[in-house]
């Protein structure tokens, strides 16, 4: 089993509100390289393959075509850029591996390069990139740039990757000299000149970083959709889902496998699923903490985040309507699986956004630390998955207590590591 710690560089994770629990010190934190020093410190002692930064660059702005409840409620605002605490994370650890959300609408292939790599470099391979195609209206808003049609997107983001494999494969082992005496760094037989002119991009230039241990970053990618499932299939190591049902578990990864082996790729890259753990010292406990989270969250709150997140200004619409009859250009994916959190395709408007607003509809494994850790493992033989990406309900006293309680349980029942042995991102996650 690989665990990834999925984490938000903002006042919540994946729970709104969280930064009102008394217990949660993130509001605090945000304001130190200590507060994620720490976590760093924590997730590696708990032998964690990484951590997972997701993006909202932009913001939600598609509930009642206003930004105020995105700030008012601190909905992942203020949006810090996670490369931040994935510098600090990186330096304060050895094994532990960082991967971090960039859109290919936000900037161009060769700066995300440039940037990403830089790291991968610094700390011996262990960089990761969650690649998005950009689905947030807000994030096009900010930049000024026209957003593109759902399967466009991935069309542009094809072309985005073209270029970055063009920098990441244009250093040859032999390039560098550093030739003291001679005075010659590298030689430029051995570097090539990226002469890229595409219909979306256009670059002219050697690669701006050497390759790094595992020579490029881990690449992961969250599309489901058709689109995005062909988008995996062509770039993805590790494809992110979230999934509110086992059952949904069990069927993606199924119809993912079927989908790799209809495109002829032989290893299909495994899937983590999406997963907040609410812990107690009894499953009563445990299940008063779930109450307790879900409704500190203002409806208000909550369809804010899933408006944008779905692409749809939820406010004009009856709360008590099907999901499953919208359509979004955003993240179909999602929608189908909110749609389905009840098993017939029939939740709510309403239903969604009570599960949105808690855990961004991830399901929420309930109970003892004995039970949250049987239950993982119960998915994870069911459904065939990677392992789990997992948030926290509130920072970062729920990710000490998951680390302290939890994985020595997965530890004793021989399903996680006990200790890393090997040295990149790659070796941990993939290997």
């Amino acid at each position: 089993m690989h665990l990834i710690g999925f984490y938000m560089h903002s006042p919540i994770n994946h729970s709104i509100m969280s930064w009102t629990d008394p217990e949660d010190d993130r509001v605090d934190g945000l304001a130190t390289f200590e507060h994620w020093k720490r976590l760093a410190r924590t997730l590696e002692r708990g032998c964690f393959d990484g951590a997972f930064f997701a993006d909202t660059p932009g913001g939600f702005d598609r509930y009642r075509d206003s930004l105020d409840d995105y700030v008012r409620y601190g909905v992942t605002w203020p949006c810090y850029d996670p490369m931040a605490p994935v510098s600090v994370m990186l330096a304060e650890t050895e094994h532990l591996g960082l991967a971090v959300t960039a859109s290919t609408s936000g900037s161009h292939p060769y700066t995300t390069v440039r940037r990403i790599s830089t790291l991968d470099y610094m700390s011996g391979g262990r960089m990761g990139w969650n690649i998005v195609s950009g689905h947030l209206r807000g994030e096009h808003r900010a930049l000024g740039i026209p957003q593109l049609e759902h399967d466009a997107r991935y069309d542009h983001a094809d072309e985005y990757m073209e270029v970055c494999y063009r920098l990441w494969n244009g250093v040859d082992q032999a390039a560098v000299l550093a030739d003291r005496d001679g005075g010659i760094y590298a030689d430029p037989a051995h570097v090539d000149v990226v002469d890229f002119d595409g219909e979306h991009f256009r670059c002219h230039a050697v690669p701006p970083t050497l390759p790094s241990r595992q020579g490029r970053p881990v690449l992961f990618q969250a599309g489901t959709s058709g689109r995005g499932q062909q988008f995996a299939m062509k770039h993805a190591d590790v494809v992110f889902s979230i999934q509110p049902r086992e059952e949904g578990m069990v069927k993606f990864v199924k119809s993912f496998n079927e989908a790799a082996a209809a495109a002829g790729r032989r290893d299909a890259p495994g899937v983590t699923f999406g997963v907040q753990c609410v812990l107690g010292g009894t499953e009563a406990e445990a299940r008063a903490r779930q109450v307790e989270i879900a409704e500190r969250v203002p409806l208000d709150a909550a369809l804010c985040r899933m408006s944008g997140t779905l692409g749809i200004d939820f406010s004009t619409l009856d709360m008590d309507t099907p999901l499953a009859e919208q359509t979004t250009d955003a993240s179909r994916g999602m929608l189908m699986a909110l749609a389905s959190m009840a098993g017939d395709r029939e939740a709510t408007i309403r239903d969604a956004a009570r599960i949105f607003g808690a855990s961004t509809g991830m399901a929420q494994i309930v109970g003892t630390p004995e039970q949250v850790a049987e239950r993982l493992e119960t998915i994870w033989r069911a459904s065939g998955c990677h392992g789990f990406n997992v948030t926290p309900t509130t920072n970062l006293r729920s990710v000490e207590d998951f680390v302290d309680q939890v994985v020595p349980i997965l530890q004793r029942r021989g399903v996680f590591r006990t200790e890393y042995d090997g040295h990149t991102f790659k070796d941990t996650l993939l290997n």
